[in-house]
């Protein structure tokens, strides 16, 4: 019976070979979730010690295995880029013959609508990529749901469109027009003018707080937080007018390129610049951030595309020969550039960024502006006849976490989600060049006083330099040795000057005696209102 037993619990334990390799795999990707090696429990003699470490490798493993579990199963899509044979270059490979190797789905994202007599058309995405909106300079506004390609909405304002941009969902999206900024709902009904702040030529939203940014004609600089209506700041940034601004996803520091090649970064709660770097001898064309945040892209009219180390304010990479009015970076990394009637699209594979893809655009378009679709291979692009949307494989993420864009949300999930994004809000001084130093400990900046000990040591030290100085020789009548000698005490003298502690001393000593004289001559009934030291 023993030996039944034994061989049933044998094949208990026997796997078949498909969940064997699951769990292989498993494994391996529990060891990379890991902290280390774990403690030695055997040589530790303290129990308690020992039974509370015993519970915390217990939950790391435990974590590590969770873990490795969401990795295998809900994040089982990995990015992929073109590849080559030979001497074959990615960039030589046209939509066409991308368009068909593609899915249905994934062709459907390859269109061109041609608007004529609206453009140039701005282009902006919600964060989780399901909604576009399309800004005319004519005065169109488009809103366009791209997971079905239906239109949502569509307006004419009848007067110039310099901008768009949604603001925490697709529900509001605000347009910098003629006159003034105005905000719209998802129905196209207007619901706020904005009028302090000018003709506005460039909008931005910083969706962790609240807050939507704006530079106008004249140079000046404006945040307003759209959850109750006030200004935030309004700088005045001395530059002149600007058309280039943008807002680094991993700090909320708003970036201004100007004419005379610098770039200026902004936070709300200073009226000087955090940085100013001269990044071309010309005007800057355009800005761009990586979503890391450490990396910065600009254009100049040079013809260079100049990438930036943030971590160190250094030049990294440039690029020559090409002129981009418009930068973009996707969430893989690559950069998109467009100028006239081309695009191209650089990758950092070999940690330099070098050609990908390019595209070119029918004669005589002009594109105005490019932007990469989150959560999507997709790249779109506004130009002078409407707007263009083309495949560019291995720039999207390919898993999204639902909790923070969720392209498949319900009416219910998100208002939920809204209600979580104004309890989380941050406030406007969290904004700054490194936002790691919140919650740290502010370093103290009063300088620690010596002992007296390591006080007197550098006098010595002080006395016998002075003392061994040597003398110079100069002509009969001056170099007597008295002279030599009073020079020599007056060195030692001004040396000990530099060390003024008992000099203090003395005078806060002879201060103590003339308070206590005082003190003295006072009647009896007034003594017990003289200073006590």
């Amino acid at each position: 019976m023993e030996v039944a037993l034994e061989d049933n619990n044998l094949m208990e334990n026997i796997l078949p070979p498909d969940e064997q390799e699951i769990d292989v795999e498993l494994e391996a990707k529990e060891k990379k979730y890991l902290r280390g090696e774990g403690a030695n429990l055997e040589s530790l003699k303290d129990k308690k010690l020992k039974t509370q470490l015993a519970s915390r490798e217990k939950l790391y493993g435990k974590s590590a295995k969770a873990a490795a579990k969401i990795e295998k199963w809900l994040l089982p899509a990995s990015a992929g880029y073109l590849e080559t044979d030979g001497l074959e270059k990615t960039w030589r490979i046209k939509q066409t013959d991308i368009a068909k190797e593609v899915d249905i789905l994934s062709s459907r994202n390859q269109y061109d609508i041609v608007l004529p007599d609206f453009g140039p058309y701005k282009l902006d995405f919600t964060a989780s990529g399901r909604h576009m909106l399309a800004g005319g300079r004519k005065g169109h506004l488009a809103l366009v749901d791209m997971m079905n390609m239906n239109l949502i909405r569509e307006i004419h304002v009848r007067e110039t469109v310099r901008d768009v941009a949604f603001l925490h969902n697709d529900q509001f999206f605000a347009a910098a027009q003629k006159k003034y900024a105005y905000i719209y709902g998802r129905d196209g009904t207007e619901l706020h003018c904005l009028k302090e702040r000018g003709p506005v030529a460039r909008l931005r939203f910083l969706k962790n707080h609240f807050l939507l940014a704006s530079v106008n004609k004249i140079g000046q600089l404006h945040y307003q937080d759209v959850t109750y209506g006030d200004m935030v700041a309004s700088i005045r940034t001395g530059k002149g007018r600007t058309d280039v601004m943008e807002v680094n996803p991993y700090n909320g520091v708003v970036a201004l390129g100007h004419s005379g090649g610098t770039v200026t970064m902004w936070k709300p709660t200073s009226q000087a610049p955090l940085v100013q770097m001269q990044c071309h001898p010309g005007p800057v064309s355009s800005v761009a951030f990586h979503p890391n945040g450490h990396l910065m892209a600009t254009s100049g009219k040079e013809r260079k595309v100049k990438i930036w180390d943030l971590r160190k304010f250094e030049e990294v990479q440039t690029i020559h020969g090409f002129h981009a009015k418009t930068l973009s970076f996707s969430q893989k990394g690559l950069l998109a550039a467009g100028t006239g009637s081309f695009v191209q699209v650089l990758g950092d594979g070999s940690g330099n960024y070098s050609r990908y893809m390019s595209h070119s655009m029918v004669k005589g378009y002009q594109v105005e502006k490019v932007m990469f679709r989150p959560y999507e291979d997709v790249l779109g692009i506004g130009h002078s006849m409407g707007w263009s949307s083309v495949l560019i494989p291995g720039s999207g993420e390919p898993n999204f976490d639902s909790w923070v864009a969720n392209p498949f949300e319900t009416s219910k999930q998100r208002r939920e989600k809204e209600v979580h994004l104004l309890l989380d809000k941050l406030p406007p001084e969290t904004i700054m060049l490194d936002p790691s130093k919140i919650g740290a400990m502010r370093p103290s900046r009063r300088k620690d006083k010596p002992t007296r000990g390591e006080i007197e040591a550098e006098k010595e030290v002080a006395v016998e330099a002075a003392k061994g100085v040597e003398m110079k020789k100069k002509t009969k009548g001056r170099n007597k040795p008295s002279k030599r000698t009073k020079k020599k005490k007056e060195m030692v003298e001004n040396a000990k000057k530099t060390f003024p502690g008992e000099e203090q001393g003395n005078v806060a000593g002879k201060k103590r005696r003339i308070g206590e004289v005082d003190a003295a001559e006072l009647p009896a009934s007034l003594k017990r209102f003289a200073r006590k030291n």
